[in-house]
């Protein structure tokens, strides 16, 4: 294979680690993880698998107990015991050491306990036909503890970079003993199996994407219409209908194909260039699975690559354990539409795993190579694709498949997104809105896209139908506009976006983690399945139920750790630490910071591809926080530090400063200039006007007021300077408007008049909070808007209770 098809792995553990007898191999790879190998022929395995590339680690210290009877291994954070025989349950365990119940945290080979063993889930291959929750894989992460990975099975990558099945009846198994130290435990499998790759930036932005026979002119005149409603997007998907479907029966079907359709395609280059000048890079839709027939314009070059008489017309057998065929598919097939401009493949890969060699996946094989040649001539690598077992995250982006249209599938997509991360799978990207089946509503959709600003990938997605498409005015005009409002803010998110993707490769972070991740010791963190952390700053508490129908307003019941939080959207501030029903009307769903968030927005209307030279920095105040802006300059490997550029930020509530800058590493990639708005939530508008300073010098801002909001304009300032923000010592958040959100919500709702009334009355009298609440109670108004007017009153009731009247 080319230099090109070889991952770069460390397979071959130090010696200094490894514990070794007759028939076994025990591997201390890390304090918390584990390799366990049995051979009756001492048939060990040196080379990397599909799973776990890097076992050169460092070392860790640890014990070695040897008895008549067993073997024992000690670290920090784990006890190992084994019989020195064949594995078996009564021969083999691992005990989690410290923080753990020794009761739940013993892993014993073969053991399945009736309680189950507290695994928190992985992922699954595809959502396929899925209307609701599926069972998923497991994971790294456990409540108990441990977790094993079976590599048994898996393909191993020779030297050359080819791929074979795994020889013998070998056993090759991995623990992961962290207890619930569940951050240390994801990055121990990024050590092994390696880390998440840096996406290029425009994949963070909104994909359009439909089942549909679109023309060239058809198409650009959609991109011109999005365009005119002010709707930006980054990547174009063409899904089948590009190529040709309509073939001679004795060609079988034409769900495979490589030949431009040029009844709707005329000009195949020109087009490509044209989605190119408009910012947008182009993936087309590959099913591989019939592979090349003799209509094909590249069947004669693929024919004669592969010693076929191109006469013959003999059918060219997709077979991706051949190594004269992958390399033809890719230096043939896939590289005269690349050269015309195409920028990636989407691989939908529908046929199982199953190969002409057992033990090899075609899925795996397609995502491996295919990411591996996107790489080429020092690109950022990219691919899209499905779910191919442990070690998939190093081929990103995932494909999760055709998904239902029903609110059971929106349910269970928050959940399945965020315990990807527990094997270390971090950028799906769903068929957002649903794909097939349902019915039209148009809550639903609303609900879906909005979801999908805050997913790792917000792809629209729909089946072949003239009525399902996901254009915002295919919709009412309150959808429309809450989806025109989400797509917008999705490019505005870049900055932050961008941030999380080098923190993901780097440090080992999903975008979207699991609220356990931070909190394990927290049972509400376990409850609350469908919220999730966002980042470094946000959380995100999607709603997928439709609203009350007489409120009108979706709710959800979410889960606020411990500190002050403000959410994105409405500005409402909570006090932290318990559960709460929260409720949004038809445009926002809960996005919450917490004091001391900075979140870094584009500050454009319609955001362009490029590192912007406005920013917007949206900005919570109450407590100290941080955030470092990284940003590149989108050219070669992600792993090249030279290419990024760092832009520290800093608040410090005692003083009412917020610092910036200066930027630090590759400047060039950045605006020269650039102008600064710093937006205060739920802002009190403070005692002091707000002023600022470059490099020590005064400068003057503009400050605009709307409503709890208060943003301050910086003159556009080097992005080698220090800007400073000042705000007066010790800013405060606003105290909620109670009675004016109760009026609103009250106004809305489609209640009887004396009921609104004698609920407002109750609220807005002169008695105790807990009196209030009880007449509330009292009045019988329904379980919905009792919760909704609680939340209210409940979001921060310090300071809830009148002050007693005067004499």
């Amino acid at each position: 294979m080319d230099q090109r098809y070889r991952l770069p792995t460390r397979p071959v553990t130090d010696p200094r680690a490894v514990v070794r007898g007759p028939d076994y191999r025990i591997t201390v790879l890390a304090d918390g993880l584990l390799r366990l190998e049995h051979s009756a022929d001492e048939a060990f395995e040196d080379r990397a698998s599909a799973f776990a590339i890097n076992r050169e680690l460092p070392v860790p210290a640890f014990e070695v107990v040897e008895t008549d009877s067993h073997l024992e291994v000690l670290t920090e954070r784990l006890q190992l015991v084994y019989d020195r025989g064949p594995f078996s349950t009564s021969g083999l365990s691992v005990q989690v050491r410290g923080g753990v119940s020794s009761w739940h945290s013993v892993w014993r080979y073969g053991d399945r306990p009736a309680d189950g063993d507290g695994n928190l889930g992985g992922t699954a291959r595809t959502l396929d036909m899925a209307d609701g929750a599926l069972p998923v894989e497991p994971g790294v992460l456990s409540r108990n503890g441990y977790a094993m990975i079976d590599d048994s099975r898996t393909p191993v990558l020779n030297s050359d970079g080819w791929v074979s099945p795994r020889p013998g009846d070998a056993e090759d198994l991995y623990v992961f003993a962290y207890g619930r130290d569940y951050p240390q435990a994801l990055r121990a499998l990024y050590a092994l199996s390696g880390g998440q790759p840096l996406l290029p930036r425009w994949a963070l932005g909104n994909w359009w994407s439909r089942y549909h026979r679109y023309s060239a002119a058809e198409y650009l005149a959609l991109l011109d219409r999005f365009a005119e409603e002010g709707i930006p997007f980054s990547v174009a998907v063409l899904d089948m209908d590009w190529h040709l479907v309509d073939v001679e029966p004795r060609f079988g079907s034409g769900w495979t194909g490589y030949t431009w359709n040029r009844e709707l395609f005329e000009d195949p280059p020109a087009f490509l260039a044209e989605l190119h000048r408009r910012g947008l890079k182009v993936t087309l839709n590959d099913h591989p699975a019939d592979g090349v027939r003799a209509y094909e314009d590249a069947y004669p070059a693929m024919a004669q690559a592969l010693g076929l008489d191109p006469a013959s017309e003999r059918p060219i057998a997709f077979d991706v354990t051949d190594p004269d065929f992958l390399t033809a598919y890719f230096q043939i097939l896939h590289r005269q539409l690349e050269e015309q401009g195409v920028d990636f493949w989407w691989l939908d890969w529908q046929q199982g795993p199953h190969s002409r060699i057992a033990g090899i996946d075609p899925l795996w094989m397609l995502n491996h190579f295919h990411f591996l040649d996107s790489a080429r001539d020092g690109r950022r690598p990219l691919t899209f694709s499905r779910y191919a077992g442990p070690g998939s995250h190093r081929y990103p982006v995932g494909f999760s498949g055709d998904t239902i249209t029903t609110w059971a599938s929106l349910d269970f997509q928050p959940e399945f997104t965020a315990t990807a991360s527990n094997i270390g799978y971090g950028w799906w990207s769903h068929d957002i809105g649903g794909h097939m089946g349902g019915a039209k509503d148009d809550e639903l959709a609303t609900r879906w896209l909005q979801l999908g600003v805050f997913s790792p990938i917000c792809r629209l997605h729909s089946v072949l139908s003239p009525f399902t498409s996901k254009e915002p005015w295919q919709f009412g005009p309150q959808a429309r506009q809450a989806m025109t409002s989400a797509l917008r803010l999705r490019h505005r998110l870049l900055p932050y976006l961008h941030t999380m993707n080098h923190r993901a490769a780097h440090q080992g972070v999903p975008l979207v983690t699991p609220m356990y991740y931070e909190y394990p010791w927290s049972p509400h963190a376990y409850r609350v399945r469908n919220q999730f952390a966002f980042g470094s700053q946000l959380i995100v508490a999607p709603i997928t139920a439709p609203a009350d129908r007489r409120l009108l307003l979706g709710a959800v019941t979410a889960w606020l750790p411990p500190g002050t939080w403000v959410d994105l959207f409405t500005e409402l501030v909570y006090d932290g630490d318990r559960e709460m029903r929260l409720h949004r009307g038809p445009d926002s769903v809960p996005v919450l910071a917490r004091s001391g968030a900075i979140v870094v927005l584009d500050d454009a209307a319609t955001p362009a591809a490029d590192n912007p030279a406005a920013l917007e920095v949206l900005l919570v105040v109450g407590e100290d926080g941080s955030f470092e802006l990284v940003e590149d300059d989108g050219l070669g490997p992600g792993d090249d530090r030279r290419r990024w550029a760092s832009t520290p930020l800093s608040f410090d509530q005692a003083t009412g400063v917020l610092r910036i800058g200066p930027v630090s590493g590759n400047a060039g990639c950045l605006p020269a200039r650039r102008g600064w708005t710093v937006t205060l939530l739920a802002y009190d508008g403070g005692a002091a006007e707000p002023r600022a300073s470059v490099d020590g010098a005064a400068v003057p801002v503009t400050v605009r007021r709307d409503g709890r909001r208060m943003s301050v304009r910086v003159a556009e300032a080097p992005v080698s300077s220090t800007v400073r923000v000042s705000l007066g010592a010790r800013p405060a958040l606003a105290p909620n408007d109670v009675e004016d959100r109760l009026f609103a919500l009250l106004h809305r709702a489609q209640l009887s008049y004396e009921l609104k009334t004698q609920v407002f009355e109750a609220v807005r009298a002169q008695t105790p909070l807990t009196t209030r609440l009880s007449q509330l109670q009292a009045l019988d108004s329904g379980a919905a808007l009792e919760a909704a007017v609680f939340e209210l009153l409940l979001a921060r009731p310090a300071g809830a209770d009148p002050a007693p009247a005067a004499g």
